[in-house]
């Protein structure tokens, strides 16, 4: 039997629960939260074999991305084709309702501190909604040594190591891995490479009040993984695109460009043309509604709902209901 063709895939959010989560997601997702817990991310796009994504839509409802994977690479993924044994990127929705642990992520190039078939960890952030609260501690406080961190560990004081921002909606942060970095009272979008490897530095002295126990640290991982020079980090500067990119009425602004991925911000309320010819992108929808057209169909396409256009569908227009503002990913070039 000949396989199903790929067409522009839908994914339903994947919940988690998080002691620092609240229920903000609600406002900006279609599915419903599971009742009473605080939900801390929503995982909308995962490869990952304990939170696979599934498809939504369409004939290939039902199946994993790692099964689109292993039976359509090269629908899918075009040129990258047998490059990844699993979809490159993570991404989520988190709202961080109460801030987060003090955290690091180890390089690639690390490996001792990466569990095998596990890699590094750099990821970024889109600011959606903040809170009277709103603060990003991204990288350390320029002269911060391991020997003050772990001074302070014992004083209960590593938040004063932390650089910090009052962010604001529409800001882009690119957290390297290294970074030492936490969030606190903002929802944002978050795209990383794909990796679950957290090294814990410190917690706040607070409990899980699920377990009656403190949340588990890794200090000493966490310090070998610090980069030092990774300090004061600020909002990525977007830059807007009049030249080399086909967005037709779209303001085109990239946010974010790494080795790992890059993300544009598309805003419009006439058509305009999403995805690239022969490549895999992601498209998020961050406000509104409209449709993208491929192969004489429509697709519906919501607030919060994101969608993978393979590289077979390539480049397709996308009609707004109104004013939208879409984020759309690329995946690491090799």
């Amino acid at each position: 039997m000949a396989p199903t063709a790929l067409y522009p895939l839908k994914f339903d959010p994947i919940y988690q629960y998080r002691i620092w989560g609240g229920r903000r997601l609600s406002n900006l997702l279609l599915k419903p939260l599971p009742p009473d817990d605080p939900i801390g991310e929503a995982w909308i796009l995962s490869d990952r074999d304990d939170h696979p994504s599934k498809v939504s839509n369409g004939n290939l409802q039902g199946q994993t991305i790692n099964q689109l994977i292993e039976n359509s690479s090269a629908e899918l993924l075009g040129k990258l084709a047998g490059k990844f044994k699993r979809f490159p990127l993570l991404l989520k929705f988190l709202d961080c309702q109460k801030v987060l642990s003090v955290q690091v992520h180890p390089a690639d190039q690390l490996k001792k501190y990466i569990p095998k078939g596990e890699n590094g960890k750099t990821e970024a952030w889109v600011v959606l909604q903040t809170g009277k609260d709103a603060l990003i501690y991204a990288g350390l406080k320029p002269g911060t040594t391991k020997e003050l961190i772990r001074t302070d560990l014992d004083a209960h004081t590593v938040g004063d190591d932390l650089a910090s921002f009052k962010p604001t909606v529409g800001d882009a942060v690119l957290i390297k891995a290294g970074t030492v970095h936490t969030l606190n009272d903002v929802v944002v979008f978050e795209v990383q490479e794909n990796s679950d490897v957290t090294y814990r530095l410190y917690d706040w002295d607070r409990v899980d009040e699920k377990t009656g126990q403190p949340r588990d640290l890794q200090v000493e991982e966490a310090l070998a993984c610090i980069d030092f020079s990774k300090t004061d980090i600020k909002p990525s500067i977007p830059i807007k695109i009049d030249e080399g990119i086909d967005k037709g009425h779209a303001l085109c602004e990239k946010l974010l460009s790494d080795e790992h991925f890059k993300v544009w911000r598309l805003t419009s309320e006439l058509p305009f043309m999403v995805g690239k010819m022969a490549t895999c992108r992601i498209l998020v929808n961050i406000e509104g509604d409209g449709e993208i057209e491929y192969n004489d169909e429509l697709y519906p396409f919501k607030k919060g709902e994101v969608m993978l256009l393979p590289a077979s569908v390539g480049s397709c227009p996308f009609v707004p209901k109104g004013k939208v503002v879409l984020l759309e990913v690329a995946l690491p070039e090799g």
